[in-house]
């Protein structure tokens, strides 16, 4: 088979590796790609969100298969593109894709199926909002979400009310996010231990991955800003199959029962982000595809097919084609920018990678790297992700960490508590 992977960070790398592993493949293209993903596939200059390019490219390169890595081009539509042009797709719906599209529409479909999550109001107007919050922060602190897609940067978890009301002026007069943020959702803030749980689902059944923990914040002890993510790990030593089996059974199944009987099924990944109490799961958001960089700690534990699991999802036959994961442990390192999340500079050269990538149990996936007269250079704010495996959390973590010294780049900086 011919296949297109649309995307070029760590999570298309990653993908791309495995996908590569698949005796389907037969050729592997990127878009656009990075110096990683160059390694594996042949890259083309198309950027995610250029569909009407991406569906030409698919129909003149005979794509058997296109795999999409991110959000933004499944919730403008690709998937919907290139089912016209009938070039499989796996992916969701741009219908579908709305779960993480719209907060709010997540929100509503939560609530229309009665599945656990933080009570809610959704506002198009500012002073409304505000009022709002100014009688429900005297209950409890609330968390204020841009219902638009804004990249991971659109929730605010408010300390205060003053923090609130700020993130409020921020999203809808000041448009800080632009138009994502003209509506916004404003829910109880939750607490517990959060969670990751991905499945693969063909709008009827639901196969999930193992449980992951991500880390968002940029500094150790969950301190700074909030990022695309600084790591994350699995398995989790709480994460019981009874737990996994709340979830599903109150979360995964009936949100995916009802987007079958609204006409618009969803097939794909579904990541559901929760929050655990009192080992009940409780839903924060929804994600429409593979998470990152919790991908990159699945792939390398993921024992199947990733081809035959894409078009089994695709087909409507996952209940066919089994999904397996290896009993070991996986810990993933992600090495930024100075000055990520915030300003930073590019064009770095990148030290240490060759050695790095010899050591035992140890996978290195490029998220913004480039390629500048044969030397390596950073291009984003999340460089590299140094994934370590082990039989255990402390050997996979002891792993990435002993690779993870021996990069360099000006400025690089990382956590170093993950799966601590």
């Amino acid at each position: 088979m011919r296949i297109l992977l649309v995307g070029g960070g760590g999570r298309e790398h990653a993908l791309a590796w495995k996908l590569r592993q698949s005796a389907h493949c037969d050729a592997l293209y990127a878009a656009p790609g990075n110096a990683g993903i160059a390694q594996l596939a042949e890259c083309v200059p198309i950027a995610p969100k250029a569909i009407p390019e991406l569906v030409d490219f698919a129909k003149q390169n005979a794509i058997d298969l296109v795999v999409v890595g991110p959000e933004s081009p499944l919730i403008a539509g690709i998937a919907d593109a290139l089912q016209e042009a009938n070039i499989p797709c796996f992916g969701p719906s741009r219908a579908a894709a709305q779960l993480e599209g719209s907060k709010a529409f997540a929100k509503q479909i939560l609530a229309e199926v009665n599945a656990p999550t933080a009570p809610f109001a959704v506002f198009d107007d500012p002073d409304a909002a505000q009022t709002y919050l100014r009688e429900r922060f005297l209950e409890r602190p609330c968390v204020v979400k841009a219902d638009g897609e804004a990249l991971g940067k659109g929730v605010f978890v408010c300390e205060t009310l003053s923090d609130a009301l700020d993130a409020v002026e921020f999203l809808m007069v000041e448009r800080g996010l632009g138009e994502a943020g003209a509506r916004i959702v404003i829910e109880d803030r939750l607490y517990g231990r959060e969670m990751s749980l991905l499945c693969l689902t063909d709008g009827q059944t639901a196969l999930p991955m193992p449980p992951v923990r991500d880390y968002k914040r940029a500094l150790d002890g969950d301190r700074g800003p909030n990022t695309g993510g600084m790591g994350c790990y699995t398995p989790l030593p709480d994460a019981t199959p009874e737990l996994i089996e709340t979830a599903l059974s109150q979360i995964v199944r009936p949100v995916i029962s009802e987007m079958a009987r609204r006409g618009t099924p969803y097939r794909g990944v579904l990541y559901a982000g929760l929050m655990i109490h009192d080992n009940q799961p409780s839903t924060l958001e929804f994600n429409c595809r593979f998470g990152d960089p919790e991908t990159q700690v699945l792939m390398p534990l993921l024992e199947s097919d990733l081809v035959e699991l894409a078009l089994s999802t695709i087909e409507g036959r996952l209940p066919e084609t089994p999904m397996r994961f290896a009993s070991r442990a996986a810990v993933c390192v992600v090495l930024a920018s100075g000055g990520y999340p915030h300003e930073y500079r590019t064009g770095l050269p990148i030290e240490g990678l060759e050695q790095a990538s010899q050591s035992p149990d140890v996978l290195i996936f490029h998220a913004g790297t480039r390629t500048e007269n044969g030397q390596i250079v950073t291009s984003g704010g999340r460089v590299l992700n140094v994934v370590g495996l082990g039989e255990t959390l402390t050997q996979a973590r002891e792993n990435a960490y002993r690779a993870v010294q021996q990069i360099h780049f000006e400025g690089m900086h990382y956590r170093g508590d993950v799966a601590r």
